[in-house]
């Protein structure tokens, strides 16, 4: 059996595809979550799992008649997108740096945003909805329409990879910049005033939920749905910038058609039927993986990534991994490698080689490989890409 079930004792059991033991605060974590009344027949954890804010990073919570705010986390929509283009790596040479730069100055990182708002943006029909979101955003419409069509920080990143048959693929990897994350913050604190005021003993804090049939579930899930639209708009702007500035150097400008176009959120929630049973499900760090659906599994920024096609494997609730997952944290890898490190470990990647982006060098993360290996019986691998060429956010 290619996944475990962990020896804890809680109302819903905890099904694991980590080939490891979890850590104590990772098993509390699980078990936090899984002792929750509304969740649904178990808890699925991916095997990229590690520590997350009130529920594990990789996990897999279906739940009846509730959804817990903080589980689908901050960054809402957070997801990954990637095209297949008719390009060899031949055509790449000498061309690399170029495009590099091309990019870094067409599409904004970190807390940068868009001077002008092009027209794709300003169509986009979800701006009419635009009043009906939480009133704490309400003077953030002109910031999230010039955030539309930036990457952010963080592990945020856009690559140019070539797949074993020497294809050139354009990946990319954002979610619902400031406003998604203003509109969780809204939410989770309203849960958390609810469980105060109910007097309701969590097991954490961050566990707390809005309950099917009340007006603050409702106000939550219009502006989650809201939000992870918005990050996969987000995702297709730059996507089209990116593929232009690719077209502009290898194919003067012309344009090409896709060979494959995916794009999918591995940090979001949804209504869905599992076990023949209408439940919501949320995906904290993992990807859909019904059958025929097709996702993307990055690896670190000198690792290999996959495109995948789903199993639709029942028992993960049709999910899988959404990448190689953490194995030190941030401020840890900036303490345990120098930048020797970092250029030795992004041998033959054109990014930026600087203390800026030691927290993302390729040791703090888990084998992908392992990671995959691991789950052969959710997804079927499509593709295996490795990158050339890398843009941090």
């Amino acid at each position: 059996m290619p996944y475990e079930q962990l020896e804890i004792t809680t109302p819903a059991p905890v099904l694991s595809w980590a080939n490891h033991p979890l850590g104590p605060e990772e098993t509390k974590m699980a078990k936090n979550v899984a002792s929750l009344p509304f969740v649904f027949k178990h808890l699925a954890l991916m095997p990229d799992v590690h520590l997350g804010k009130g529920a594990l990073v990789g996990s897999v919570i279906a739940t009846k008649e509730a959804i817990i705010p903080a589980a689908v986390g901050v960054d809402v929509g957070c997801g990954m997108g990637a095209i297949k283009t008719p390009f060899t790596g031949e055509q790449l040479e000498g061309k690399l740096k170029k495009i590099r730069l091309d990019i870094e100055a067409a599409i904004p990182t970190g807390f940068n945003e868009n001077k002008d708002v092009e027209k794709p943006v300003t169509n986009w029909q979800g701006w009419n909805d635009f009043k009906d979101l939480h009133r704490g955003v309400q003077d953030l419409q002109s910031k999230a329409m010039k955030q539309m069509g930036s990457l952010g920080g963080g592990n945020h990143f856009i690559e140019v990879c070539l797949d074993t048959e020497n294809q050139v693929w354009l990946m990319l990897h954002s979610g619902s910049r400031h406003i998604g994350n203003n509109l969780a913050q809204c939410h989770i604190n309203t849960a958390k005033e609810l469980a105060k005021m109910a007097g309701e003993k969590l097991p954490d804090p961050d566990l707390a939920y809005f309950v099917a049939g009340t007006p603050e579930f409702q106000a939550y899930w219009h502006d989650l749905q809201w939000a992870q639209d918005y990050a996969r708009v987000n995702r297709d702007v730059m996507m089209a910038r990116f593929k232009h500035i690719v077209e502009k150097h290898l194919a003067g400008g012309k344009a090409t058609k896709p060979l494959l176009q995916v794009n999918c959120h591995h940090n979001y929630a949804e209504k869905e039927v599992h076990f023949d049973e209408d439940v919501y499900v949320t995906r904290k760090g993992a990807v859909r993986a019904q059958t025929e659906d097709y996702g993307i599994i990055p690896g670190s920024m000198g690792a290999k990534s996959f495109i995948v096609k789903g199993k639709g494997n029942a028992h993960s609730f049709c999910s899988c991994s959404h990448g190689a997952g953490r194995l030190l944290s941030r401020n840890k890898a900036k303490n345990v490698y120098t930048l020797d490190d970092l250029i030795e470990q992004t041998q033959g990647v054109e990014c930026r080689k600087d203390a800026g982006v030691l927290d993302e060098i390729p040791g703090a993360y888990k084998p992908i490989e392992q990671v995959m290996a691991n789950q052969a019986d959710l997804v079927e691998v499509v593709a295996t890409l490795k990158q050339v060429m890398c843009v941090k956010g």
